[in-house]
């Protein structure tokens, strides 16, 4: 049986990563979402919780027992230490999960799994565990709006949180492909993924 053909997929925030991602799985792809085991793992009694008190404290943890996220952003964005030590916590439970979802989809016969990584460009081992990078781009502006839209969020903090990702030219440099997601509609966002789905070895068509 043939291996499935491992897509990195990447974009900074606000540019419609998540969009992408939910159509590849519509043309048949597995999709393996970094971000939302993340959450699963800093959720009331998830895995990584105990570990975050610990180094923490508790005032990192909101009422019924999550992370807190903005006392935590706030934290990491100012401290590389504290980033890191949360980094070394997180990162190696979501590579767990990760390889769990993988192994689970390929038993499942999928010919494409599709790993969606926030960071993957800033990750050291990412790159060498996919067959291509698709990067989902748009104007840093767009990103800005659709963020403070989307999370009520300041745009003093959206503009932090881009600070701390790669910048726009290295996610295209390190990219084997590109979808431009920038004043287009949905429908011709569905037709660039269509046009990977080949490469990708997924040959459904997308359906309404």
């Amino acid at each position: 049986m043939q291996a499935p053909f491992h897509v990195g997929l990447t974009g900074g925030i606000g540019s419609g990563k998540s969009t992408v991602a939910a159509l590849l799985a519509r043309i048949g792809a597995a999709v393996i979402d970094a971000d939302a085991i993340a959450r699963q793992l800093t959720a009331p009694e998830g895995a990584a919780m105990a570990a975050i008190a610990r180094n923490f404290g508790a005032g990192f943890l909101s009422a019924d027992g999550a992370l807190n996220r903005d006392r935590m952003r706030a934290l990491a964005f100012t401290d590389p230490d504290a980033r890191q030590q949360l980094e070394a916590i997180i990162h190696p439970l979501v590579a767990k999960e990760t390889g769990q979802q993988a192994s689970a989809a390929r038993a499942a016969g999928h010919c494409c799994i599709v790993f969606d990584v926030p960071l993957l460009v800033e990750s050291l081992t990412w790159r060498q565990k996919v067959d291509h990078v698709l990067v989902v781009d748009c104007l840093a502006e767009t990103q800005i709006a659709r963020v403070m839209a989307r999370n009520a969020m300041t745009r003093q903090v959206v503009e932090a949180i881009m600070v701390n990702q790669s910048s726009r030219l290295r996610r295209l440099k390190a990219a084997d492909s590109v979808i431009f997601n920038e004043g287009v509609t949905l429908e011709d966002l569905s037709l660039e993924v269509e046009a990977l789905a080949p490469r990708f070895r997924l040959s459904l068509q997308l359906t309404t």
